[in-house]
């Protein structure tokens, strides 16, 4: 069964309440078994006209789990919390 791997690019609106939001996520992730490949940290745009703003991903062991996480109530608490505080764009890809 191959990885997966949430991908996140985020552009926060509200750097405090966004704060809320990290810890909420944070949680979540660690009792879903996350591993935080990248979050946050400096962008180079290397080609194209892409922008990703804030950009966060994190490997499951499966699409299963990846999904289990995202609509997990600790995850699901850590969205309510995120409302209004940024503009956030998320992919599932499989992967190795």
């Amino acid at each position: 069964m191959p990885s997966a791997y949430v991908i996140a690019s985020v552009d926060v609106t509200h750097p405090d309440q966004y704060d809320e939001y990290r810890k909420l996520s944070t949680h979540a992730m660690q009792v879903h078994g996350a591993e935080v490949c990248i979050r946050g940290g400096n962008v180079e745009v290397l080609e194209g006209d892409w922008n990703p703003g804030r950009t966060v991903v994190l490997k499951f062991s499966s699409a299963e789990a990846a999904k289990a996480f995202y609509s997990s109530p600790e995850y699901t608490k850590a969205r309510h919390a995120r409302e209004g505080a940024a503009i956030m764009r998320m992919v599932l890809v499989e992967g190795v």
